[in-house]
């Protein structure tokens, strides 16, 4: 599958399952919470981007060791960037959920409007009551609505099983589903290879694995 990029024409290599479950998830005719998680670097927000072509109804990007501020200021942008108007900075993760409600609400838009947050665990900062207001915006809002589509998407993997996943706070069973970004195998390696030009026989193929992994980056 080939994906129009900001560099040209760019290719998923292989992901079939997890664009299977995406997929399936756009087709669905029920509100979905995806919680995707695994190591750095290992390709899930390239997976997410492409699989949709940044075609996203809301998207952001936590920032690392921001505050409480920080992490608003960057949702407030985000909201400026997707939905025009004159919206102002939200004074707390609630009010900033509300923003975004009060907006996919106005959205005219058919199909799943599709949500996606990235780096959702440094968003999360010290009594920031981000998981509270998240618990809330879904319990009350986007899991009545059947053309919700919510990627939360994190590689603090710790955090994301024990908060989102396995939740037993207000997001206890709310997952629809989950997937784990494995690093690629043997066979994805040769085919990544392949794709970029390198001319690798499978004994160096082997050997380049042992060394760096199968982590694409």
């Amino acid at each position: 599958m080939f994906y129009l990029a900001d560099g040209g024409i760019v290719e998923i290599i292989g992901r079939e399952r997890e664009r299977r479950i995406l997929k399936d998830c756009e087709m669905s005719d029920r509100p979905e919470f995806v919680a995707v998680y695994g190591r750095r670097r290992v390709g899930k927000t390239f997976l997410i981007t492409e699989h949709f072509n940044n075609r996203f109804a809301f998207s952001v990007t936590g920032i690392s060791d921001g505050s409480k501020r920080e992490q608003l200021g960057a949702f407030h942008r985000s909201l400026l960037k997707h939905y025009q108007g004159d919206t102002p900075m939200p004074n707390d993760w609630y009010e900033a959920f509300e923003f975004l409600q009060g907006f996919i609400s106005q959205d005219p838009s058919l199909g799943k409007k599709v949500l996606f947050i990235d780096e959702m665990p440094w968003l999360d900062t010290h009594k920031s009551g981000f998981l509270s207001a998240l618990e809330h915006f879904w319990n009350a809002f986007a899991s009545r609505r059947a053309d919700i589509l919510l990627i939360v998407c994190g590689s603090a993997t710790s955090w994301m099983i024990r908060n989102i996943i396995n939740s037993y706070g207000g997001l206890s069973s709310r997952v629809t589903r989950k997937m784990v970004v494995e690093p690629f195998s043997l066979y994805e390696c040769e085919a990544f290879y392949a794709s970029r030009g390198v001319s690798f026989n499978r004994q160096q193929i082997a050997e380049a694995y042992m060394i760096l992994g199968g982590i694409p980056w």
